[in-house]
């Protein structure tokens, strides 16, 4: 078993749409040694492995995040010192990270299908990081539960709504957008900070804006992602009132109007007039 009861029932209160702490028998497994993570780094496309310096600030713009000038290699091998982040991405290509996502999943998959539909797209990323490193504001596409098997990091996640514009959220699920989100300190109320050791893992609902520091030791943490049926269709309603705003037509509010803005946008998807 990796979720613990109490954790169950918690995830089952909060999904999809809240944060929520859980905990975890992971961070026992052993698994996730500096070792084994260069070895699945260096059989990793380089496009799935992305790194870079570590004391950004949690505003960074992304088009001038420094690198470390380190190879994949020795970067993990020398995290502690180095002062770096770096995300291994859909690590599931490896059997045993993708034996560890299907044994976390199944276990929450009862709990899922109900609230939002059917898991896909099932995903795992391996995020490791030298002492005190930021990951900077952003949101990401997919429903998330980020495990934390070694140190200890803060995360504060926002509220999914009415922290960013409309435009925002069009121009990242339109793809226009870089996952990196501009900030402001007055987004912090509101918003929920979550203290994070080995054992202890953090629901983050689809598109809630979060960023993430570093305690003082070297980082590792495993963020098993999904999609569902909710999540592609807030993604392609974001897209579709890209489309009309592009095009000078007027955004429809109400719940049937998001339903139906969904439906236009998947026919015209498969006409070819609206490409994702």
């Amino acid at each position: 078993m990796i979720f613990t009861g109490d954790a169950k029932h918690a995830f089952s209160g909060a999904y999809p749409d809240r944060p929520v702490k859980l905990s975890h028998h992971l961070a026992q497994d052993g698994f996730f040694s500096l070792e084994r993570l260069a070895d699945i780094a260096t059989r990793l496309p380089a496009d799935l492995v992305e790194y870079n310096r570590g004391d950004l600030p949690v505003a960074q713009r992304p088009d001038q995040t420094p690198g470390n000038g380190l190879g994949i290699a020795e970067t993990i091998r020398s995290i502690e010192e180095n002062g770096s982040w770096m995300v291994l991405k859909n690590v599931e290509r490896d059997p045993a990270c993708a034996s560890r996502l299907e044994e976390c999943l199944s276990e929450l998959a009862g709990l899922i299908a109900p609230a939002s539909g059917a898991m896909f797209r099932k995903e795992a990323f391996i995020f490791i990081s030298s002492p005190n490193s930021v990951t900077p504001f952003h949101m990401d596409p997919e429903h998330n539960i980020l495990m934390q098997i070694r140190g200890s990091k803060q995360m504060r996640v926002y509220p999914r709504e009415g922290i960013l514009t409309a435009q925002i959220h069009e121009a990242y699920h339109s793809k226009t957008g870089h996952r990196n989100l501009p900030y402001e300190p007055d987004f912090d109320e509101g918003s929920t900070l979550f203290d994070l050791a080995p054992g202890d893992a953090v629901h983050v609902p689809v598109k809630a804006p979060h960023w993430v520091k570093n305690g003082p030791e070297v980082s590792i943490s495993f963020s098993i992602t999904w999609r569902s049926r909710l999540s592609v269709a807030e993604a392609d309603l974001h897209r579709m009132n890209a489309w009309l705003r592009q095009h000078g037509m007027g955004l429809v509010t109400g719940s049937n109007a998001r339903a139906m803005r969904v439906s236009a946008f998947r026919a015209l998807n498969r006409a070819g007039i609206i490409t994702d």
